[in-house]
């Protein structure tokens, strides 16, 4: 088969995969490509769930278990209520939504895809309010709702099926320039200029869907913004170059967050 003809026939390929996988950020509007199936990936995490539950210990602070499954719950309704003011599909309706605070002294939360999250106490230094730590959950809550882990994962696939195709039609040149690149710096250049930038985009969309999941639910906004003051007092110098972190600065946060926040009470007015 000559170049010419492999080129089309990859084109048709990819697009044959990839377009009918196009979707829509219901909040912030974002195009977005999820290839891998939603059910099979809330399956698999849920097992992921239940296994990082029985290896770690389960804080027994009644006070901020209580505060932090208040939060999710307010949330997890008002998104209800959004969805269907708007006249769209929920899409976490079929989602089995868990909360656990997870004894740690790191300063870490996560949501896992069908709405699994864990909260680690050692956040709960900087959260110091109910504001500070909605502002944590609404972030983890927004990865749930825009679907981000099988966004990574589909653009893993595309990124890589991509490459593959270039390094066909340049003859095995694009393969060379990535193992020269990653013998020089130890990273690989794709992860750099690809998937670090997508992470950093999902990143601030979901402190800008977390702030507005906090209005929506009447917490105040100005704490997401001392919140990251505190982990910025924290980190100092230790901060990652932005442009090898799959997280925005904290700089760039918190610029971010007082931007947003006019056009977010406007567009996001309290629910509940």
């Amino acid at each position: 088969m000559d170049r010419r003809k492999f080129i089309t026939l990859s084109a048709l390929g990819c697009c044959s995969l990839f377009l009918p996988s196009c979707a829509t950020n219901p909040v912030t509007d974002r195009k977005q490509l999820l290839i891998y199936p939603e059910t099979f990936i809330n399956k698999q995490s849920a097992l992921f769930y239940k296994n990082f539950l029985r290896r770690s210990k389960i804080s027994e602070d009644k006070d901020n278990i209580k505060l932090m499954e208040k939060i999710a719950e307010d949330m997890v309704l008002a998104i209800d209520v959004y969805f269907k003011r708007l006249k769209i599909p929920n899409p976490t309706l079929d989602y089995d939504w868990e909360y656990n605070l997870i004894d740690s002294e790191q300063v870490n939360a996560f949501c896992a895809p069908g709405g699994k999250i864990a909260v680690y106490t050692g956040i709960l230094e900087f959260t110091k309010n109910k504001d500070g730590l909605a502002a944590v959950m609404g972030h983890e809550i927004a990865h749930a709702v825009a679907k981000h882990s099988a966004e990574r994962m589909s653009r893993a696939i595309a990124t890589e099926t991509g490459f593959a195709v270039a390094d066909v039609v340049t003859g095995g040149v694009a393969g060379q320039a990535r193992q020269v690149f990653s013998e020089m710096t130890g990273l690989d250049i794709l992860d750099v200029s690809v998937m670090k930038t997508h992470g950093r985009k999902q990143e601030s969309e979901a402190d800008y869907m977390g702030l507005a999941f906090c209005n929506m639910t009447g917490y105040d906004l100005n704490e997401s913004v001392r919140l990251w003051k505190r982990m910025n007092a924290k980190k100092g110098k230790k901060e990652l170059p932005q442009f090898l972190s799959t997280h925005p600065s904290s700089r760039t946060r918190i610029l971010q967050l007082r931007k947003w926040m006019p056009e977010i009470r406007q567009k996001f007015p309290t629910i509940v």
